[in-house]
């Protein structure tokens, strides 16, 4: 959603301006910048409201009135973790005798009660937030006024909920999972939506209301992708976090899309690993410069990756400049080293990468078809390859390259989210053996999609 606006005029009745619902679950892909969940305002002046993941990471919720802000509260707690769903609660009851019930945040079902600014509405305050007029402007994902300041929220969201007229648990739209402790989504949640409630992109990336009532939303920029990562099944992701020591590459698309530049080898890994089992993903090259300057994508040790000032980089990896490599740190040599891989790749070409982690077998693809030196491919022969070294750490989706210009090498990665960068898969398409996943060439035969359901099974 980095460049995409859902917006509605919110200009019906509300049940009530004291009490209302939020709910959001939302995968983060960009840190350390401001990035709005939802903006309301009114053009005519300065009133609005704002909920908000602020620079440093923390989480806000404002609404502003005449001259200042009577709701302000800022979390202690920073939330940085771009692999996971969090849920988001915000429930507002400002006809509360005790100054603090009448705001509650939740975050994956846990009151956030620590806050470095809290400032509490007075009771029976009237918000702006739920204010009727057809000047009042919702906005999801993006905060603008005009053409003067303008936000985005850089990540992905599903299953957004506004409860008009009611203050809820988070238990409405949550629950603990009794066998992992870990807090899931409820896909049907039961309640009184109010006049102005609605339930938008519930299991894809339509803004049609799925409540009872009918308020829609609108794509009004942007690109509205659907991905089959949500807050039941992540999906893997390339990993914004690692320590870049030559740079970090830029990341887009929910960090499925990888850009970087500086006169340096650069490499990034995914955020899943495994340490046995079947696995495939795929990647498109979006732009491949040549000259030199290889694109290099396989897999890494997802937990013990490179080390040090070593020049050779660590991974088994095919080359677009047609040879498949390996290498460790502390041995200063590739190994396979410069081994044919029997074709190469360039511009528009898609790739696909099997593992078999039980086996030591590799298989590699380009738009489908084989290539033949990487047919089943034995690796247990290549002592100096991190995979065969990582032994007991996990492995993961890597790619390395070289770039010294912006967009000079960029690689979209499907790891099964069912898209390309923006480009959502049509037509015919694959699932893994467990239904999994989607994918633009059939996965060979009982090997996974990168995703968390299927390291479960």
């Amino acid at each position: 959603m980095a460049s995409t606006k859902l917006t509605r005029n919110h200009s019906g009745a509300p049940t009530s301006r004291k009490k209302m619902t939020w709910s959001w679950w939302i995968k983060r892909s960009k840190l350390g910048a401001t990035q709005y969940l939802y903006n309301q305002y009114r053009s005519a002046d300065s009133y609005n409201s704002g909920v908000l993941f602020q620079s440093d990471d923390s989480i806000r919720f404002w609404d502003y009135g005449a001259a200042s802000n009577d709701i302000d509260l800022q979390t202690t707690r920073l939330f940085r973790d771009v692999n996971a769903w969090y849920h988001i609660v915000l429930a507002i009851d400002t006809t509360q005798g005790t100054a603090s019930n009448r705001v509650k945040l939740y975050v994956n079902g846990v009151q956030e009660t620590a806050f470095d600014v809290s400032t509490y509405p007075s009771q029976d305050h009237q918000l702006r937030m739920g204010e009727a007029g057809s000047a009042y402007q919702q906005q999801i994902g993006f905060q603008g006024f005009g053409s003067t300041y303008q936000s985005y929220f850089d990540g992905v969201m599903s299953h957004v909920h506004y409860v008009d007229g009611s203050a809820l648990a988070p238990t409405v739209f949550g629950s603990t999972d009794a066998t992992t402790g870990e807090w899931k989504i409820n896909t049907n949640p039961s309640y009184t939506v109010g006049n102005n409630g609605f339930f938008i992109l519930k299991d894809g990336n339509s803004v049609t209301d799925s409540s009872s009532n009918s308020n829609a939303f609108t794509v009004s920029a942007g690109t509205l992708t659907k991905t089959e990562d949500c807050p039941s099944n992540v999906f893997c992701i390339m990993n914004p976090l690692m320590n870049y020591s030559n740079g970090a590459p830029t990341f887009f698309h929910a960090n499925t899309r990888i850009d970087g530049s500086g006169s340096a080898w650069l490499r990034t890994c995914g955020s899943l690993g495994a340490r046995t089992g079947k696995f495939y993903y795929e990647a498109k090259i979006v732009t491949y410069y040549g000259d030199g300057r290889p694109i290099r994508i396989g897999w890494d040790s997802i937990d013990f990756p490179r080390k040090g000032a070593d020049t050779y980089y660590s991974g088994f990896n095919i080359s677009s400049d047609g040879y498949i490599r390996g290498g460790i740190k502390g041995y200063n040599n590739y190994d396979p080293n410069a081994t044919s891989l029997g074709g190469s790749f360039t511009g528009g070409d898609f790739l696909g990468f099997a593992i078999d982690l039980d086996n030591d077998l590799i298989t590699c693809y380009k738009n489908g078809t084989v290539f033949n030196n990487v047919n089943g491919l034995d690796i247990s022969s290549n002592s100096n390859c991190s995979i065969k070294n990582s032994l007991g750490h996990l492995v993961s989706p890597s790619c390395n390259w070289y770039a010294v210009n912006d967009n000079d090498n960029v690689i979209d990665f499907n790891f099964g989210n069912g898209a390309f960068g923006s480009t959502q898969l049509t037509g015919t398409t694959y699932n893994d053996s467990q239904g999994n996943g989607i994918f633009k060439y059939q996965p060979p035969a009982n090997y996974l999609a990168w995703c968390t359901k299927n390291f479960n099974v």
